[in-house]
């Protein structure tokens, strides 16, 4: 093995030229860590934010990934065997430290995920981040039960697509967003029973066609549309914010009073958990298969950075 690897670094905020290729020495990872050598990763909306400069609390310089699959390279204090098949996904990749945009990438034990599996890196990459967010979002947050009504706010996001096949399979009834009206057709293609237009204000269509609102609301626009989605739930249900699609990281002049209805609850996600159950459905097609739109083999480049524009 080499002692050095290639990062793809963000010395200071910007658009996709600040993306630099770059050679740095291969980390080596303490006890509490684990070396994984990165064999595909999938290019997430937050780090467009990153990059933009917009992610409180983040020091340039910094290789950008929120999620890596790969395979350990070394875990010091045995949690793990080289060669065996991880994945890891946030916990401060990216942000609070350097990320999945490299050769290797050394993170915490407590966030790397063993499992196996026969599908292609490059479908493997474009899971962990869906995966978990969709699952956690759907049963830890929101806690869905077959029957109920979901409105998935961003229905055409990797997530909000996950998250229709995952909650239809599991017995919901499914309405999902979009603001182009041709995104119907795949959007229904992903489980969802009900597509909505997306005007920024859909509250009162979403109570029209089920009486009282939405049982659960799955929130990945953010917060630009997170009121008219409280707006939309009826009693006693819940929202569940645990996307940003739409460039805004915090409400302005909050006055949860005036927002939030009465016996409705808000809540976030951040869960990791069930990689390789939700790994076998999607190799089986049980539930979420992954459209892949581009894939840029050997060398992180700008180019995919622009994937995000």
């Amino acid at each position: 093995m080499s002692d050095d690897m290639r990062v793809a670094v963000v010395r200071e905020p910007g658009g996709p030229e600040v993306l630099r290729l770059e050679r740095r020495p291969i980390p080596m990872p303490d006890a509490d860590q684990v070396l994984i050598r990165v064999e595909a990763f999938g290019i997430n909306r937050s780090e467009m934010f990153t990059r933009q400069g917009h992610s409180p609390g983040v020091v340039f310089p910094r290789v950008l990934g929120i999620e890596a699959v790969g395979t350990v390279t070394a875990a010091p204090g045995g949690q793990f065997i080289p060669g065996e098949m991880v994945a890891t996904v946030m916990g401060g990749m990216g942000r609070a430290f350097d990320g999945g945009y490299a050769d290797y990438v050394c993170v915490p034990a407590v966030q790397v995920r063993g499992f196996t599996s026969d599908l292609p890196w490059h479908v493997l990459g474009a899971l962990p981040e869906m995966l978990q967010t969709a699952w956690g979002a759907l049963f830890r947050a929101l806690r869905l039960q077959e029957g109920e009504r979901l409105l998935i706010r961003g229905g055409t996001t990797s997530v909000g697509l996950a998250a229709a096949a995952i909650a239809k399979a599991h017995g919901a009834i499914v309405g999902a967003t979009s603001r182009h009206a041709a995104s119907e057709e795949i959007v229904r293609g992903n489980g969802a029973d009900q597509f909505f237009l997306d005007t920024g204000e859909i509250a009162a269509t979403v109570r029209q066609r089920w009486p009282n609102g939405a049982d659960k609301v799955l929130e990945l626009v953010g917060t630009n549309t997170l009121a008219d989605s409280l707006a939309s739930t009826c009693a006693p249900g819940v929202v569940c914010m645990a996307g940003m699609v739409g460039d805004r990281w915090s409400l302005a002049d909050f006055a949860p009073m005036d927002v939030i209805p009465t016996a409705v609850s808000l809540t976030t996600e951040a869960v990791w958990k069930r990689l390789c159950a939700l790994v076998e459905s999607t190799r089986a097609g049980l539930a979420v298969q992954p459209c892949i739109a581009a894939m840029s083999p050997g060398t992180p480049r700008r180019a995919m950075a622009r994937l995000m524009l």
